[in-house]
């Protein structure tokens, strides 16, 4: 076995891994960057850039059904190709990941190891057994994998998760999508608009990351009229049948239903990718998923020179926050045991469907009502988004009743991904909902729907009954 010893070791080169490496380079330490996998990151190989590819050509074909409204007319009917669109999205799928495959190739060679790492130590890292590694300080950013539920593991190569996905040839008849989160509906919705027959399911209620009742239930009413959704489903029982997979349900109200599809997809969640690591030799406590117990503002474990970043944490699973982890857990790991709180940035998560999904700072479920103000505006009939026919969603804000501070966003409509920006901008910024209104709106654009929501919020803020009570 060969051995030898290095300052810092990372685990994982994905973007949380990659930033990391990077971050202990510049800080000018040596490290050495140990993957099991395929180098290119999880978003570029299977996560946002494949799937916004997809839900690109469906938003295509989509279009056209808004044209007779527009006074167009077709004549004849539009064919979904659905080899040259998965042939589309592989093709520039490889082009993003061979941005990655770039960087990682311009680190020298005697600075990669290709192989599964495990603790053997608080200071030792064991590669295939055949490599061990003495270090002085290691970040962990391993990632996180697609969980299958049980009930649909018996299902053999009909049962997928959404990597899987991006390696079709071409598009099936039906799927079932068991999860309307983030992946699931991106997924779902695309696929269905592309001319699959798509069923999806979920429980509780929930759609998204929403957590406020009115958008939620606005969501479910939304998604439902283009697409077989179920939110209350019951899954009784899912088997093989021939080709494809027989699935029986009951609905929300106990109804029984069936169906076969060609596949079913899982986007049920993710696991963080910490098992097999050996973590139990490092001495450090861990949480019940095996994760452990961490400072999300400085990425340490403990007082330990052990750092975790990225999904591998199970914080906050998405690209930008794993990049800045990565980023804190270099430059920490680099300089310990002197450690710093790092620059952690207003939440910001959106959903790539349509209408858009987008939540900004406090979610509804976390505020408390009673000093809590809700500002709220309907893009239904909103001048700009009615223009162009996608007037659908609702637009909730959040501040605070005594001082006004804006506190966070919850919202379904148009343009969501750049409304959301904006508040995650004036949020990090500390702004109170007065301040956004001294801001310039132009006209008309559908940035005056949050003018409104945020006018409503001052309003009931400037209430007498709020005086009286505040009195």
């Amino acid at each position: 076995m060969i051995q030898t010893s290095v300052q810092n070791v990372v685990i994982g080169a994905g973007t949380a891994g990659l930033a990391a490496y990077r971050a202990l380079v510049a800080a000018g330490q040596n490290a050495v960057l140990i993957e099991s996998g395929p180098y290119g990151t999880t978003c570029a190989r299977v996560g946002c850039m494949p799937s916004k590819l997809l839900i690109a050509a469906a938003e295509a074909v989509h279009g056209v059904s808004r044209w007779e409204t527009f006074g167009i007319r077709l004549e004849g009917q539009v064919h979904v190709d659905g080899r040259a669109v998965m042939a589309r999205v592989k093709r520039e799928r490889d082009r993003f990941v061979g941005f990655v495959l770039d960087g990682v190739a311009a680190i020298p060679d005697a600075h990669k190891i290709v192989g599964r790492a495990r603790f053997v130590d608080a200071h030792t890292v064991e590669v295939d057994g055949r490599i061990r590694l003495r270090f002085e300080k290691a970040v962990i950013a391993t990632g996180s994998s697609p969980v299958i539920p049980p009930m649909l593991q018996g299902l053999g190569d009909r049962v997928i998760v959404n990597d899987d996905v991006f390696d079709w040839d071409d598009l099936p008849a039906s799927v079932a999508v068991f999860g309307p989160g983030v992946i699931g509906l991106e997924l779902g919705q695309a696929l269905h608009r592309l001319g699959v027959r798509v069923h999806l399911f979920g429980r509780g209620g929930a759609v998204g990351p929403l957590t406020d009742p009115a958008l939620r239930d606005y969501a479910v009413r939304t998604f439902g009229k283009a697409l077989t959704l179920e939110t209350e489903a019951r899954l009784v029982q899912a088997q093989r049948h021939g080709q494809g997979v027989l699935l029986e349900w009951l609905d929300g109200a106990g109804s029984a239903h069936q169906a076969v599809v060609d596949y079913v997809i899982a986007a049920t969640g993710r696991s963080p990718n910490v098992n097999g690591l050996g973590l139990a030799h490092l001495g450090l406590a861990l949480q019940p998923n095996g994760v452990p117990v961490f400072n999300r503002e400085t990425m340490q474990c403990g007082d330990s020179p052990i750092f975790i970043a990225g999904d591998a944490n199970h914080d906050v699973p998405l690209l930008h926050e794993a990049a800045d982890e990565g980023r804190i857990a270099g430059e920490n790991a680099a300089a310990y045991p002197r450690v710093a709180a790092g620059l952690r940035r207003a939440p910001l998560g959106i959903v790539f469907s349509d209408p858009q999904i987008a939540t900004v700072g406090s979610r509804w479920r976390t505020l408390d009502p009673a000093s809590t103000v809700v500002g709220k505006v309907s893009f239904e009939d909103q001048g700009r988004s009615r223009v162009m026919l996608r007037n659908q969603g609702l637009l909730h804000v959040y501040a605070d009743r005594a001082s006004g501070k804006f506190l966070g966003a919850e919202m379904i409509g148009p343009d969501a991904e750049h409304l959301a920006h904006l508040l995650a901008w004036a949020l990090q910024l500390d702004t109170t909902v007065e301040g956004m209104l001294k801001l310039p709106f132009y006209h008309p654009v559908v940035e005056e729907g949050l003018r409104t929501a945020l006018r409503d919020a001052a309003a009931q803020r400037a209430r007498p009954d709020r005086l009286q009570s505040a009195a």
